[in-house]
């Protein structure tokens, strides 16, 4: 079996290495948003792409982009936060393609906004549930398949919130803290097999699960002006992320976690501002 490394030695182009044909790539959350975009990259790029999500309705939709671009799709209903579930949906990954090259953790969940004093044991299970216990029974079960397969790669979506807390998010920012370290866990475990585990962590993202944020014109203004970019990030920006560590472009990175927030870390706007020089007065 090639490594990956060799593979990318004999690659003739720099752009062949975002190539992704010959791939399968199964994607959790996948009918809407970031995960949407996220298959439709990876198809576009030559995958063929299993779908999964609670509604089958919405993934026979993004199947039907995906076939309009060439490539074969599998939707199929599943909620990762349970363990029959999870075996389900890769034997039926497996059982439609034989393998499975690239995961993305997506799915993810925050059914609250608000102090967590206020937090139940429900609520907590929930959050943790599908953000890190079903990332990592999902990982856990394909992993295996990667292993025998001589190598694959493992992409989880975090968030800045797990590296920052974020104010109203309490229970989800620990869960993607969670994610992050996750990530380094596998990525340390899984390297001596070839496969690969990195994340990404974006800001706020204009999509309907975040809607709350973006769409509330205080938040939304405070996020931008602490930006450095100072615009709230689409969800293709985030796919194109997904897509270099899904390919061989990134076949020397693993355990590392991309940070896409516009530069909200910078908090640069207003020291930047300060700075500028003044007009003169005229004399």
């Amino acid at each position: 079996m090639t490594s990956q490394s060799e593979a990318v030695a004999k690659t003739g182009s720099i752009l062949d290495r975002f190539y992704l044909s010959g791939k399968v790539a199964l994607v959790t959350g996948g009918s809407r948003g970031i995960g949407r975009a996220i298959s439709l990259a990876l198809a576009e790029a030559g995958a063929d792409i299993i779908l999964a999500s609670r509604k089958i309705a919405d993934l026979e939709a993004v199947a039907v982009e995906i076939k309009q671009l060439g490539r074969r799709a599998l939707p199929v209903a599943a909620n990762v936060r349970h363990l029959p579930e999870i075996e389900g949906l890769v034997e039926k990954a497996a059982g439609k393609f034989g393998r499975i090259d690239i995961l993305v953790n997506n799915a993810g969940t925050n059914p609250v906004f608000g102090s967590v004093l206020n937090i139940d044991e429900k609520v907590w299970d929930v959050i943790l549930g599908l953000n890190l216990k079903g990332y990592f029974f999902l990982s856990q079960k394909v992993a295996g398949l990667m292993r025998q397969q001589g190598g694959g790669v493992i992409i989880n979506v975090s968030s800045d919130a797990g590296v920052e807390p974020a104010v109203g998010l309490g229970v989800y920012s620990i869960s993607k803290a969670g994610v992050i370290m996750l990530t380094r866990v596998l990525a340390q475990e899984l390297g001596q097999y070839d496969i690969r585990v990195n994340a990404i962590a974006p800001g706020i993202v204009r999509t309907k699960f975040s809607e709350a944020l973006w769409a509330n014109p205080l938040i939304s203004a405070e996020a931008a002006d602490n930006t450095a970019l100072k615009h709230v990030a689409e969800p293709e920006e985030i796919a194109t992320a997904a897509l270099y560590l899904a390919s061989e472009a990134s076949s020397h990175m693993t355990g590392e976690t991309l940070v896409l927030d516009g530069g909200r870390f910078c908090s640069v706007r207003k020291l930047v501002k300060g700075l500028e020089p003044k007009t003169s007065e005229k004399k």
